[in-house]
């Protein structure tokens, strides 16, 4: 099935390691230029909680319902956040049917957002080079791994999961591991993507970067 494409709109392709800090940037990116925003993660971890939580009724034709119906309200869920469905997301996006299933709907959301919106902006794992090949701004943002696994630990915290610094750390290293290696569209920094290191960045000096890059070309 064809996607029809609107060239007028702005269209946002981020990719990044988990906890790199992507989501808080898109967010922000969305709500200043009004982009429709897509976690595209999330769609994975969602899944992956309804192979969790309902395993005798898991398939691909209720994993294609759940997706044709998806609700970005579906996607907030704080239970998503869990280092357990991470893990186990990261297992299912190398399952290729199931990433045809989000494929498309990750690229209907981005070249056909509601019509409020002025464009688009995904970020995930393979959208630079998969999804919005075409982007009028492709960034990849990356923090050193230790950094990445403090910003997690401390969003567990906050969300009362009792989990050990160590745990969140080797289960980042061991998302890594799955992301940048996988077969079927791999974690990758494409040439034509900016490189942003968040390490030493505040959110707010983060975003600043990335609105003087973008506000050169709108």
């Amino acid at each position: 099935m064809k996607i029809k494409k609107d060239k007028n709109l702005i269209k946002v392709a981020i990719d990044s390691p988990a906890a790199a800090g992507a989501g808080t940037q898109a967010k922000l990116i969305s709500k200043h230029y009004n982009l429709y925003y897509l976690d595209t993660g999330k769609i994975y971890r969602l899944i992956a909680s309804i192979k969790m939580n309902q395993p005798s009724k898991y398939n691909y034709r209720l994993i294609k319902k759940r997706i044709n119906k998806l609700n970005i309200k579906d996607l907030k869920s704080k239970k998503l956040l869990s280092d357990k469905i991470g893990t186990l997301a990261s297992i299912i996006s190398k399952d290729k049917k199931i990433r045809q299933l989000v494929h498309f709907f990750q690229i209907k959301s981005a070249y056909n957002p509601p019509k409020k919106y002025n464009g688009s902006c995904l970020d995930g794992r393979d959208i630079t080079y998969k999804i919005i090949p075409d982007a009028n701004f492709k960034f990849f943002i990356t923090a050193n791994t230790k950094t990445r696994a403090l910003r997690r630990y401390k969003e567990l915290k906050a969300l009362n999961k009792k989990v050990s610094f160590n745990e969140v750390l080797k289960s980042i290293k061991k998302r890594d591991k799955s992301d940048y290696n996988r077969k079927i569209s791999p974690l990758k920094k494409t040439k034509d993507s900016i490189l942003i290191n968040t390490t030493n960045l505040t959110k707010r000096s983060c975003f600043l970067k990335i609105k003087q890059i973008m506000d050169k070309k709108i």
